[in-house]
């Protein structure tokens, strides 16, 4: 499905531009995604106005995905892009009931050592992966 300008996608990732490690989650996303999940660093103009008007706060150590509408951030973004994924890892999912206060540290620590987990790494998108980068 390609997306016209002025759309919103259902599936929206919000990511590191920078972080090694976040690019090479977005390249795994794009190998085993089975919908069609659209991805913008949070560096960019727009993230700053889409999670701005939902009053966030951007912080780089922080993944955001939003869901036919609904925000979701750190280990419940995770978790609910799990859900998109094909194969096992959809069933990630089931981590989701786990409570935020017991996931979120985990997911606090990958955080932590990002840039250590995986450093200098710069995506160039496949042709046919191209559209969905926004910018």
């Amino acid at each position: 499905m390609r997306m016209s300008q002025e759309e919103t996608p259902e599936h929206i990732v919000f990511y590191d531009g920078d972080c090694g490690f976040c690019n090479s989650s977005v390249q795994f996303i794009l190998e085993k995604r089975k919908l069609d999940f659209y991805f913008i660093p949070l560096q960019a103009e727009k993230s700053k106005k889409w999670l701005g008007d939902r009053n966030v706060t951007i912080a780089l150590d922080t993944i955001y995905y939003i869901r036919k509408g609904k925000l979701y951030d750190r280990s419940s973004a995770a978790l609910q892009i799990a859900r998109g994924l094909k194969g096992g890892y959809r069933l990630l999912f089931v981590f989701y009931f786990v409570p935020k206060f017991l996931r979120n540290p985990f997911y606090a620590l990958m955080a932590k050592y990002r840039h250590k987990l995986r450093a200098g790494y710069c995506m160039l998108p496949k042709p046919e992966d191209q559209q969905f980068f926004i910018q």
